[in-house]
């Protein structure tokens, strides 16, 4: 696992505010319920932080966001680097 799924893992808990809860690169957040679509933008935003790229939303669905394996796909497959 690299550092910044750990990350996107530790900011998605503390979305959760669940801290029991325990997730891996593979749990599907949006699916499940766990991820409402309030909580998309900011992990879009995250997202972009972590990757160093720019992500248009409008190129994403919550489907691309459902797991954090799926999210660094998404930025792969979509972002741009940044300035």
């Amino acid at each position: 696992m690299t550092p910044e799924t750990q990350h996107m893992i530790e900011h998605i808990i503390q979305l959760l505010r669940k801290p029991s809860t325990t997730i891996d690169e593979d749990t599907p957040l949006v699916s499940s319920g766990l991820i409402d679509s309030m909580a998309l933008v900011d992990l879009l935003v995250k997202l972009e932080d972590l990757t160093h790229m720019r992500i248009p939303a409008g190129k994403v669905q919550p489907k691309d966001l459902d797991t954090v394996a799926k999210m660094f796909a998404t930025a792969q497959r979509v972002g741009k680097p940044r300035k």
